[in-house]
């Protein structure tokens, strides 16, 4: 197998906190956003980090997306039961990397993906696919190839996800694949770049916004993740692992610490009760003395 993150990526993956992993699979959230551009186009696996996410951040990041798909009519949106954690879910297909500020103005994708555009750079994400059985397995930080073994065992056991609102992205120049359209960027002064999507946004929405965030930015607040977008948080999670992996070798060291403690003890108090076992027939006289020294004398060779 190549290296983990060689760049030159045969079965690419990578790993997300829940619950924006889940998201992605079940083809609810349409946009990966990152502080750096997609290093490869067509299918990425999706492996889920091992921190539990808390019950505030999903509801802060589910009531985003009713607000977000409620832009385009759609009200029933249905999200996973369960955020599994420590386990591939399954994959996508990244069509394409834009600029935010492309993504905010594109007119031919609909509003709500307009608003997913949070960061810097946006994956455009299609045609996910959910494992049937979640795959237990570590990740590692950023983009990285998935072992061959765990790849064929989970291309077998994949299902096709069906999206509440399914976008064709479509990029025109396959020479410049960073870039839409000439003209689907509408001429905004500079002021104005970077000031978010050209929709009407209600104070609902405003605040489902904000909550999404402060939910990305609880792990740039407790592992000092320099990212703090609705979507780029995993950035640090390499780092993130290593301490609490330091951590987990520190607590089973103090643990192992008893069992030696305790054997170091079993042992003096065994020495002491031997050594109290062979001296007191020495110190006592009569007869269990002279009994126990026959018994000695009779496990003797003759």
């Amino acid at each position: 197998m190549k290296g983990r993150n060689s760049g030159n990526f045969s079965n690419p993956c990578l790993t997300m906190h829940q619950p924006w992993a889940s998201l992605l699979v079940y083809g609810i959230k349409r946009i990966e956003g990152r502080s750096w551009s997609a290093p490869l186009r067509g299918r990425l696996w999706i492996h889920a980090a091992s921190k539990v996410p808390e019950d505030s951040t999903i509801k802060a990041m589910e009531d985003f997306y009713r607000e977000v798909y409620a832009l385009d009519g759609i009200t029933d949106l249905k999200f996973p039961e369960h955020y599994p954690v420590s386990r591939l879910l399954g994959c996508v297909e990244v069509v394409g990397c834009v600029h935010g500020d492309e993504l905010q103005s594109w007119d031919k994708v609909p509003e709500g993906v307009r608003l997913e555009a949070q960061t810097v750079f946006c994956w455009l994400c299609e045609q996910p696919q959910k494992l049937l059985v979640p795959f237990e397995m570590r990740g590692y930080q950023r983009v990285y190839n998935l072992e061959k073994k765990i790849f064929e065992a989970a291309v077998r056991g994949l299902i096709h996800v069906k999206s509440p609102l399914p976008v064709k992205f479509q990029l025109p120049d396959p020479r410049d694949p960073f870039s839409l359209k000439p003209g689907s960027v509408s001429s905004r002064s500079p002021e104005t770049i970077g000031s978010g999507p050209d929709v009407e946004k209600s104070s609902k929405l405003d605040a489902v916004i904000a909550g999404a965030r402060a939910a990305a930015t609880q792990f740039s607040k407790k592992y000092q993740d320099p990212q703090a977008s609705i979507h780029d948080n995993t950035s640090n999670f390499g780092r993130a692992a290593k301490s609490r992996t330091d951590e987990a070798q520190s607590t089973n060291f103090r643990q192992d610490e008893a069992p030696r403690a305790n054997i170091e003890e079993q042992t003096s108090s065994y020495h002491t009760r031997s050594k109290a076992l062979f001296t007191q027939p020495q110190q006592q006289n009569g007869a269990p003395s002279k009994i126990f020294a026959a018994a000695l004398r009779g496990l003797r060779p003759t």
